[in-house]
């Protein structure tokens, strides 16, 4: 199997994922274009659900999540930027500290961050 196979078949497995978000939102497609402030037109958010574009930028991918309250790793790793197995991996080394931010962190830094985020939800509580 060729490569530019494989890459169509990612896209048409986006595509039918992009849509089915959509129509578990109810939003038509003009309604989605706006919700993203026009960073993804309606003719673009059509040709990704067709799997016609295979695989869309980044920011593209971060506005859908938003609008479709879904995570934007797991559109990063349906469009094919991350693999399934880099992601658990990573979750698994650093727990749930902040690996969706910076991938650099020292073991003191990352003890700092959650020793913060310890305060903050602390502070919180009624």
């Amino acid at each position: 199997m060729s490569d530019e196979t494989d890459v169509g078949r990612k896209g048409e497995a986006l595509g039918i994922y992009l849509k089915s978000l959509r129509s578990g939102t109810g939003l038509t497609l003009r309604e989605v274009e706006d919700a993203t402030g026009k960073d993804v037109s309606n003719a673009y958010l059509s040709q990704l659900e067709n799997g016609k574009i295979a695989k869309p930028s980044p920011n593209v991918l971060h506005s859908l999540a938003s609008v479709y309250k879904v995570s934007y790793a797991k559109l990063m790793e349906r469009a094919g930027y991350i693999s399934p197995n880099a992601r658990s991996s990573d979750t698994a080394k650093h727990g749930r500290a902040a690996t969706f931010s910076i991938d650099n962190l020292t073991l003191e830094e990352e003890k700092e961050l959650l020793q913060y985020l310890s305060f903050v939800r602390q502070k919180a509580k009624p």
